[in-house]
C-alpha cells in the first residue's frame, strides 16, 4: 500500500529479532544509537550516528558483533581528471555470538516471572557442562539482572553449603544432632521458621534436620563448622566471589571472619553470606555434578575486546568428592519425600532434589523474607528467587514446580 504513494521508496532490509520483546534483556542487552559518552570511550571506533551495544552481552561483545568498516585513501590529479587509489581494506563483518540459552526454556521461565511484581529470577543449568540454560529475570528488577547481578542473603539454601562443612567434619547423613526450639548464641536467640513441626524437634538425625530446616540444629553444630570451612566448602560448590565467567556475573561471596552471632547466621545463610540465583542454581548443579561447576553462557568462550575471556573460577580448597555430593544428593531427595517440598513429588520425570530457603532481611516495618528453592532434576539443576515473599515453600516452590512441569523442562 505504501509503495503506491508518490515520494514513497520502499527499501528491503531485514533485522534480527528476539522471541518476545523482553527476551533475555538484561543479559543480552540491546542496540541502539552510540551516546556521547560510548563515543568518547570508544577512541574512534564509533561516531555519532552508530549504532552500537547499549547494555549486556550486546555491550560487553560489541567489538566482535558490530565488525569493522571498510577504509579506500584515493589520490586525485591536480586537475581532477586522474584517480589512484593508494589503500584499501574491504569492511569485515561482525562474528555472531553463541550463547548457550534454550530459547523455550528461556521464554518458560520468563513467562512463569511474569505475574511477580517483585524482583524474581529463574536460572536453570546443565549439571553435565554448566552451560546456563535459561537466566530470567523478572520485570520487577526493573531491567537489572537479578538473576546474575543479584546479592542477596540466601537463606537455607545455603545449608547445602553448611551440611557440606559438616559433613567433612565427620557428620553422615545419619548422625544425631540436637534441634531445640531456640538457641542463644552471645545474646542474641535464634529460632526456627513459624510453623516448623515440633514432632522434629528434639535429637533427630542430620537428613530430617536438612529436610525440614531447622535452624537451630545447624547453629548447634557450628563448632564443627568453623568459617573458614564454610568458605571451603562454598568455594567447592561453586560459590566463589572471584569467578570470571565471560559475561556480567555476581556467584556469591562468604566471609572469611565472623564468629558468635556472624558464625551463627553464616551456618543459616544469613548474616553477611551473599549469593545470587546464579550462584545458587551453580551449588546445586554441582550437587548434581559431582564437582564443581563452572557456568557457562557464552559458548565456545569469544573474545570480549582484545583478549578472550574463558570461563574459570579459583580452584577450591578441597574439592567435592563423589561421597560427598551423593550424601547431599540424599539430603536433597529427602526434602522432597519427607521435608518441606512434598509437592515436587508429582513433577514427571527422574526423582527431584530440593532444598528451600527463607531469608529475613531489613529491621523492624522494613523487615521481609527472600523466599528461594533450588532443585535438582537429571541434568537439570534451577534456581528461584523472589525479593519479597512468603517463605521459600510457598512463594518459590509454586513457580519451581511450574518451571520442572513445564513442557520445556520435560523435553531436555
Amino acid at each position: 500500500m505504501l509503495g503506491a504513494i508518490d515520494g514513497v521508496n520502499l527499501v528491503k532490509d531485514t533485522l534480527p529479532l528476539a522471541p518476545t520483546r523482553l527476551f533475555a534483556r538484561p543479559v543480552l542487552g540491546t542496540v541502539g544509537e552510540a551516546t556521547a559518552e560510548l563515543v568518547e570511550q570508544s577512541e574512534g571506533a564509533l561516531v555519532a550516528g552508530d549504532r552500537t551495544g547499549l547494555g549486556g552481552l550486546q555491550r560487553q561483545y560489541d567489538a566482535q558483533l558490530r565488525g569493522l568498516p571498510g577504509l579506500t585513501i584515493r589520490a586525485t590529479s591536480a586537475d581532477g581528471a586522474a584517480v589512484r587509489d593508494l589503500f584499501h581494506v574491504e569492511p569485515t563483518a561482525g562474528t555472531a555470538l553463541e550463547t548457550t540459552l534454550v530459547v523455550d526454556l528461556q521464554t518458560t521461565a520468563e513467562q512463569i516471572l511474569s505475574g511477580i511484581a517483585p524482583a524474581s529470577a529463574i536460572v536453570a543449568l546443565r549439571p553435565s557442562t554448566g552451560e546456563v540454560l535459561a537466566v530470567a529475570s523478572g520485570t520487577g528488577g526493573e531491567g537489572m539482572s537479578t538473576a546474575t547481578l543479584g546479592q542477596y542473603a540466601p537463606g537455607s539454601t545455603f545449608k547445602v553449603v553448611s551440611t557440606l562443612a559438616l559433613l567433612r567434619a565427620g557428620l553422615t547423613p545419619t548422625s544425631t544432632v540436637s534441634c531445640p526450639t531456640s538457641v542463644t548464641v552471645d545474646g542474641r536467640t535464634f529460632q526456627n521458621f513459624p510453623g516448623y513441626p515440633t514432632a522434629h524437634n528434639g535429637d533427630i538425625p542430620l537428613t530430617t534436620a536438612f529436610a525440614n530446616s531447622c535452624n537451630t540444629a545447624f547453629i548447634g553444630a557450628r563448632e564443627q563448622a568453623p568459617q573458614s570451612a564454610l568458605v571451603d566448602a562454598a568455594a567447592s560448590l561453586g560459590l566463589v566471589p572471584e569467578a570470571s565467567l565471560g559475561f556480567a556475573s555476581f556467584l556469591g561471596a562468604v566471609p572469611a571472619d565472623a564468629d558468635g552471632t556472624a558464625h551463627a547466621a553464616s551456618m543459616i545463610g544469613q548474616g553477611q553470606v551473599l549469593a545470587s540465583p546464579l550462584g545458587m542454581a551453580t551449588v546445586a548443579a554441582s550437587v548434581a555434578a559431582g564437582h564443581r561447576v563452572v557456568p557457562v553462557l557464552v559458548h565456545p568462550a569469544a573474545p570480549a575486546g582484545d583478549a578472550a575471556e574463558t570461563p574459570s573460577a579459583a580452584a577450591p580448597a578441597t574439592p567435592l568428592t563423589a561421597a560427598e555430593a551423593e550424601s547431599l544428593r540424599t539430603l536433597m531427595r529427602a526434602v522432597v519425600t519427607d521435608g518441606g517440598a512434598t509437592f515436587l513429588q508429582d513433577v514427571p520425570g527422574e526423582p527431584v532434589g530440593a532444598k528451600t530457603g527463607t531469608a529475613q532481611t531489613g529491621s523492624g516495618e522494613e523487615m521481609h523474607n527472600h523466599a528461594w528453592m533450588i532443585a535438582v532434576q537429571g541434568d537439570l539443576a534451577v534456581a528461584v528467587f523472589v525479593e519479597t515473599g512468603e517463605f521459600g515453600s510457598t512463594t518459590a516452590g509454586p513457580l519451581m514446580e511450574a518451571f520442572l512441569s513445564s513442557p520445556a523442562a520435560q523435553a531436555l
